[in-house]
């Protein structure tokens, strides 16, 4: 059964000053992930991305549709126990130190000391935070917030996890390390489901994405599954060759081009595929490697969203 069900969900804000319009930020949307996956929220801004979440967090009330967390409604208050929640632009208070703000919230949770103050000094290292861990908030960059904004949201060792844009602020190092706590927590079997622009980091660690534009989804699948299916053509890596087949080799193939003692080869279809590997077979040259050509999320990203 999925861990978080989303069905037709619709959101409709009213804008304007005399006469109010609606306008939709969501639009019939229906997901579904499952439990231990990590799961991409596409979108450009104004997608209706930060909307689902905060109707999942029970935030925002949708116009129409259901959403389900744990086999449980959005607003109930034992589901909210067991998950973890970082918003797009936290804000915490000011004059707390880390440790401060996360037992705080820790014992929101109903934990104690000094299990606690175990759990605190653990996440701290976890996030990178360990020598700041006495500093005030004030006085953190954006990307020292966004550090402590998910310690916070897995203090309470949640069965699924919900980060609005988590990369935000971060430089690459910093991203990096988000990457891998976000892949920790799938090791441990947690389900983490994060919104970003961030495609790179998107591409590294994601099962599945769901690409939403102008609050429709316009495609959700595993990433090799919606890549695959737009194979440009393939690379051929060929070492062996002779300078007499040259000739021979570059009219079996679309491009050619050296690479020290290898040839890097391209071709854009299946059938001059097959007949460039039978070639390579019968004059015994040797044979490096076949990659299909296939856009980037990035560059599909761009696509799904002008279509």
């Amino acid at each position: 059964m999925p861990i978080i069900e989303i069905e037709n969900l619709t959101k409709d804000f009213s804008v304007g000053f005399w006469k109010k319009r609606p306008v939709r930020a969501l639009d019939n949307l229906s997901l579904q992930i499952h439990k231990g996956e990590i799961f991409g929220f596409l979108g450009p801004n104004g997608a209706g991305k930060s909307t689902t979440l905060k109707i999942l967090m029970h935030l925002l009330h949708p116009t129409s549709g259901t959403a389900r967390i744990l086999g449980k409604p959005v607003d109930s208050v034992s589901m909210h126990q067991t998950i973890g929640y970082l918003p797009e632009n936290p804000y915490f208070y000011d004059y707390l130190t880390p440790k401060e703000l996360l037992t705080y919230v820790g014992r929101l949770f109903g934990m104690r000391p000094p299990s606690l103050s175990q759990k605190v000094d653990a996440l701290l290292e976890n996030v990178g935070l360990a020598q700041a861990g006495s500093l005030q908030l004030r006085k953190f960059s954006k990307g020292m917030v966004q550090r402590i904004g998910i310690a916070q949201a897995i203090i309470n060792d949640p069965e699924i996890v919900f980060l609005d844009e988590p990369m935000s602020g971060l430089d690459p190092l910093g991203r990096r390390e988000v990457r891998q706590i976000i892949t920790s927590l799938k090791a441990k079997g947690v389900t983490v489901f994060f919104s970003s622009h961030i495609l790179h980091d998107v591409e590294a660690i994601c099962d599945r994405v769901a690409i939403l534009n102008k609050g429709k989804l316009q495609e959700m699948g595993a990433l090799e599954e919606i890549l695959k299916v737009r194979i440009q053509g393939f690379e051929v890596i060929l070492s062996g060759w002779t300078a007499e087949l040259l000739d021979a080799i570059r009219e079996k193939c679309d491009e050619a081009g050296s690479m020290g003692d290898r040839l890097r080869l391209r071709v854009n279809s299946r059938e001059k595929l097959d007949g460039l590997i039978s070639f390579i077979f019968a004059r015994k040259l040797e044979l490096i490697s076949i990659n299909p050509i296939r856009p980037s999320l990035e560059e599909h990203f761009q696509t799904v969203i002008i279509r």
